[in-house]
C-alpha cells in the first residue's frame, strides 16, 4: 500500500467513530511514514495518542501485507509517559485502533504498578506496543541480553516532554535513546509536549542537537485555539489585611453551587496537605456529600487512585479534591467544571489544568480561581491575561548531570557491559553531555571502576571491573541486584507506609513529617483522623481517632515557587492596580479587571500607610512591632529568588553593622526582622543591590555549603554512593543523610576537584536559588527608584508575609489567636 491509501484507512476509521482528524494529526502521519523524527506540540485533549498511534499501525501495515491472517512477535514501538495513572488510557486508545484494524499488534504496561508474574512473562516475550516510564525502560537496558529485545524497535514516543524536560529523568531519557539509536537502525523518535517557552530546544534535547535524528526532524503545532474561561470566586466581603492562613476555606460555601451545577468538577489544590484539609471541611460542613466526593493524591494506594479515575470516567463522581497527580493524561472526557485553590504558580500549570474542563476538540475550558488570600486576585488578572496571550514558560535542561551518567554506566556494565571507544561517542552526542571532556569521561571511568581518588581504599566503590578485552563489566552479583533496585532519578525522602493495626493499607506518607510525630498523636490523611501508635520496620501503625484537633501532613511539594514568567506578569498587573488608583484628569479611575476592581479597599488602605510600586519603583517598608523591627522588600519574583535576595541583603547589611536578622518571605517579597534599628540611608548609600560580587556574596550569605550538602545527598544516591536499601527494609532518611553528608566532608577535604562534589554546588546555584533570575532581578532594581515608606504599622502588603513566619513557629490554633489580635490592632 502506497502512502495515500494507508492514510485513507486512517480517515475511514476515524469516520467510523463520527470523529474528524486535525490537520496536526494528518501532518504526524505523512512525517512519520516519510522517516522522519519530531516534536509534536499539542494541547491536552486534542487526540494527540491516536497522532502517534496510527501512524505506528499503519506502517507495520505496509510492512506486513498478510497482516490479518500472519503475526511476526516482538517488540516494535515504545511509549514512554512520565505518569502510571497515564499508561490505562494510552493502552485503551491503542488496543482500540489496533483491533479495529484488524492487526493482531499487543499491547502491554510495564511500571513500578506491574506485578512479578506480568514482568516475567514479559521477559519471555515482549508486546509489540510497550507502554513503559523512563525508569522501567532503564532496567531494561540493565538485562541481559537487552540488544535483541530492542533490535526491531521501529518507535520511541515520548509523552508529557514538557513535564521531563528540566529534570534528571530528561537527562535518563536522553542517555537511553542514545543507546536504542545504536541498537535499532529504523529508529524513529517522536516527542508530544504541552506548550512550553523553548519549543525549539526542546526538540533539541529530545533528538540530540547535532544528530542525524535532528537533521531528519520536524516540529508540528496543533493550531487549536482552545477558549478558556478563567472564573474568578471574589469574596463578597474584602479582608483587610490578607493571609493565607484558612488555605481559602473561608469560601467552601462559595464552591458548593459550582459542583452542584456541574456533573464532574476536579478541584485542584497545589499541596497534598491542602488537598486533606479541603476534603476534611467538605465531608464535614456538607455531610451530604459522602460518596459523591472523593480525593486522589499521589501518596494514597493505588486501588483507591485507580478507583476514583474510574469513577471520574463513568461520572458516579460528582467532585474530586486531587493534587497535580490528575494534572496530566488521565483523560477523562465528561470533567466539566475545574476549580483552582491558590495560584497555580505558573501560567503553563494552569492551562494544563483548564484543559482538564472541556477535555475534547472543539470543547471550552472552564476554571474557576479561588484566591487563598485576597492579593492572590492579583495573581488570577495575571493569569487571565497570559491565558489570552498563551504565555508560558521555559523548560530549563540539565547539563553535566554527572551522577545519571554513572548510574547509566554501571546500569550498561551490569547487564552485557560496555566498551567505553564505544559509548564515548553516543554519550557526546546527547544535550546534557554535548560539552563533556576527554578529562571527565576519564574521570567518570575511573570513578566506576576504582571509586574516586579519596575512595580507592574502599572495595565498595570499585562496582565495575574491566575485563581483558577492555570491556567494563559487573561480575558481582550482589552490586547488580543493588544497582538494579536503585534505577531511577526521583530521590525523595524515605515514604513510609500506614497501615492500621488490623491490617489494612491507607497509603504512604514522607518520613520527615512522621518523625515529627510521637505515639498518640493524631494526624490527618487520607480524609480520615489517625492515632499513631508506633513506627516499626518502614510501617507507620495507626488506629482511627474521633479527635476534632489533628495535624496536616506537609509534603515537600508545598515549596513551589513563581515562575519567571508569572513573577513577570505579577509586576505588570501590580504597576497596572497603582494606575488604576490614580483618577484621569475628569475624576473617573481608570478601566482595570474585576479582580483589581475588587482590591480596591486593600489598594486604598495600602495607599494610606505606604504606596503601590509603579514600574519605575522598588518599595521597601519598614515598621516596629512588639516582635521588633521590621523591614519589608517587595521584588515580586517569587519565593526561592526572595529566600536568596533575603539572605544576600542580610549578610550585605552585616557587613556595615553588627545586627543579625530573622528572615521570613514568600512569593511577592521578604522581610529582614531584628531587634535593632536599620539605618536604611546608610544601607541604601552603599549599593546594596548591585549584581557584582554576587556567587561570592551569596556562597557566604547562604551557607550554600550546607544547601549543597542536602544537594549532594541526592546526587550520592543517583550515583549509587549511598544504598537506599530494599524494598521492604529502607534505610532511614537520617542515615542516607549522615552517610552522604560523611562522603561529602571526604571529598571537600580531600578531593575537591570531585565532579560530583562540584555538581552539588553547581546544581544549587542554578536550579534551588535561580542564581540567573537572582542576577536579573538586581539588574532591574537597580534601575528602579527605590522607595522606603517608614509605616506607623504593617501594611496590607506586609501581613501576609508576617503571618507566614508566625505559621512556621506557632500550632495553627495559637496562630490564629495571634492574627485576630493583630487584627484588631491594626483595624484601630
Amino acid at each position: 500500500m502506497n502512502r495515500a491509501e494507508l492514510i485513507k484507512l486512517a480517515e475511514n476509521w476515524f469516520a467510523e467513530q463520527n470523529w474528524k482528524s486535525f490537520k496536526f494529526q494528518r501532518d504526524t502521519w505523512k512525517n512519520y511514514l516519510q522517516n522522519k523524527n519530531g516534536l509534536l506540540n499539542a494541547p491536552t485533549g486534542s487526540g494527540k495518542t491516536y497522532a502517534l498511534w496510527v501512524p505506528i499501525v499503519l506502517e507495520y501495515i505496509k510492512n506486513n501485507p498478510d497482516y490479518k491472517t500472519k503475526h511476526k512477535k516482538g517488540l516494535k514501538a515504545i511509549w514512554i509517559t512520565p505518569l502510571r495513572a497515564l499508561s490505562v488510557e494510552i493502552e485503551q486508545s491503542a488496543k482500540r485502533f489496533a483491533e479495529e484494524m484488524g492487526t493482531q499488534l499487543t499491547v502491554g504496561i510495564r511500571t513500578g504498578d506491574t506485578s512479578q508474574k506480568e514482568r516475567a512473562a514479559q521477559k519471555r516475550m515482549m508486546p509489540d506496543l510497550l507502554i513503559t516510564t523512563p525508569e522501567s525502560l532503564q532496567l531494561l537496558l540493565s538485562s541481559k541480553g537487552y540488544d535483541k529485545t530492542f533490535k526491531d524497535l521501529n518507535a520511541i514516543v515520548i509523552d508529557e516532554w514538557h513535564e521531563v524536560l528540566g529534570t534528571k529523568r530528561g537527562v535518563q531519557v536522553e542517555l537511553s535513546l542514545s543507546r536504542l539509536k545504536s541498537i535499532s537502525k529504523k529508529l524513529k523518535i517522536w516527542g508530544i509536549s504541552a506548550t512550553i517557552g523553548n519549543l525549539q530546544e526542546a526538540r533539541e534535547v529530545l533528538l540530540g542537537p547535532e544528530s542525524v535524528a535532528y537533521k531528519n526532524s520536524v516540529m508540528i503545532k496543533a493550531d487549536l485555539k482552545k477558549k478558556i474561561d478563567v472564573r474568578s470566586i471574589i469574596p463578597k466581603k474584602m479582608e483587610k489585611f490578607p493571609w493565607r492562613g484558612h488555605l481559602g476555606l473561608h469560601l467552601i460555601a462559595e464552591v458548593v453551587p459550582i459542583i452542584n451545577n456541574s456533573k464532574t468538577t476536579l478541584i485542584f489544590t497545589n499541596t497534598r496537605s491542602q488537598c486533606e484539609l479541603w476534603f476534611q471541611k467538605l465531608m464535614e460542613k456538607y455531610p451530604e456529600f459522602a460518596g459523591d466526593v472523593a480525593m486522589h493524591h499521589g501518596s494514597i494506594n493505588k486501588e483507591t487512585r485507580l478507583w476514583v479515575e474510574q469513577a471520574i470516567r463513568n461520572e458516579s463522581l460528582k467532585a474530586v479534591v486531587c493534587t497535580s497527580s490528575l494534572d496530566l493524561g488521565v483523560d477523562f472526557a465528561p470533567v466539566e467544571t475545574i476549580i483552582q485553590i491558590g495560584g497555580p504558580k505558573g501560567v503553563a500549570r494552569f492551562i494544563q489544568r483548564a484543559g482538564r474542563s472541556g477535555h475534547q476538540p472543539g470543547k471550552q475550558s472552564v476554571i474557576y480561581f479561588l484566591p487563598t488570600h485576597a492579593i492572590e486576585l492579583i495573581e488570577a488578572s495575571a493569569l487571565q491575561k497570559a491565558v489570552n496571550k498563551t504565555v508560558v514558560e521555559d523548560r530549563i535542561p540539565y547539563l553535566l548531570s554527572f551522577d545519571v551518567l554513572v548510574q547509566y554506566l554501571t546500569t550498561l556494565a551490569v547487564s552485557d557491559g560496555f566498551f567505553p571507544a564505544e559509548i564515548y561517542p553516543e554519550i557526546k552526542s546527547t544535550f546534557c553531555f554535548q560539552a563533556i571532556t576527554e578529562e571527565q569521561w576519564e574521570w567518570v571511568l575511573n570513578f566506576i571502576t576504582k571509586g574516586s581518588q579519596s575512595l580507592q581504599a574502599y572495595d565498595e566503590y570499585k562496582k565495575v571491573e574491566i575485563e581483558e578485552d577492555g570491556k567494563f563489566k559487573v561480575n558481582d552479583k550482589g552490586v547488580a541486584m543493588r544497582h538494579r533496585l536503585q534505577i531511577g532519578t526521583i530521590v525523595s525522602d524515605a515514604v513510609l507506609t500506614v497501615k492500621y493495626m488490623k491490617g489494612g493499607f491507607i497509603g504512604s506518607i514522607e518520613e520527615w513529617f512522621i518523625s515529627k510525630l510521637k505515639p498518640g498523636d493524631v494526624f490527618t490523611f487520607a480524609g480520615r483522623n489517625l492515632e499513631l501508635v508506633h513506627i516499626k520496620n518502614m510501617q507507620v501503625i495507626v488506629r482511627s481517632s474521633k479527635s476534632k484537633t489533628s495535624k496536616v501532613p506537609s509534603w515537600q511539594g508545598g515549596r513551589m515557587a513563581f515562575s519567571a514568567q508569572m513573577s513577570e506578569l505579577l509586576r505588570e498587573e501590580m504597576y497596572e492596580a497603582a494606575a488604576s488608583m490614580e483618577k484621569d484628569t475628569e475624576g473617573k479611575a481608570k478601566k482595570t479587571s474585576e479582580e483589581l476592581k475588587a482590591l480596591k479597599p486593600i489598594f486604598e488602605r495600602q495607599l494610606r500607610e505606604s504606596i503601590i510600586p509603579k514600574s519605575d519603583e522598588f518599595l521597601i517598608e519598614t515598621f516596629k512591632t512588639r516582635e521588633g523591627y521590621h523591614a519589608i522588600f517587595y521584588p515580586f519574583e517569587g519565593r526561592f529568588v526572595h529566600e536568596a535576595l533575603g539572605s544576600l541583603l542580610a549578610y550585605r547589611i552585616s557587613l556595615l553593622l553588627p545586627i543579625s536578622f530573622t528572615l521570613a518571605f514568600n512569593d511577592y517579597g521578604f522581610e529582614l526582622l531584628s531587634d535593632q534599628e536599620i539605618n536604611m540611608e546608610q544601607v541604601l548609600d552603599n549599593n546594596l543591590f548591585s549584581a557584582e560580587f554576587l556567587m561570592d556574596d551569596l556562597y557566604k550569605s547562604l551557607n550554600a555549603t550546607e544547601m549543597a550538602r542536602r544537594k549532594f545527598r541526592d546526587v550520592a544516591v543517583i550515583a549509587g554512593m549511598v544504598f537506599t536499601g530494599y524494598p521492604n527494609k529502607l534505610i532511614k532518611t537520617k542515615h542516607l543523610q549522615s552517610n552522604s553528608q560523611l562522603l561529602f566532608s571526604v571529598f571537600r577535604d580531600y578531593e575537591p576537584d570531585n565532579l560530583l562534589f562540584l555538581q552539588a554546588f553547581r546544581e544549587t546555584f542554578e536550579h534551588q536559588l535561580e542564581e540567573g533570575r537572582l542576577r536579573q532581578a538586581l539588574e532591574r532594581i537597580s534601575h528602579q527608584e527605590i522607595v522606603w515608606k517608614a509605616c506607623e504599622k504593617a501594611t496590607p502588603f506586609s501581613f501576609p508575609i508576617i503571618t507566614d513566619r508566625l505559621r512556621e513557629k506557632l500550632t495553627s490554633e495559637k496562630v490564629e489567636d495571634r492574627i485576630r489580635k493583630m487584627l484588631k490592632q491594626l483595624e484601630k
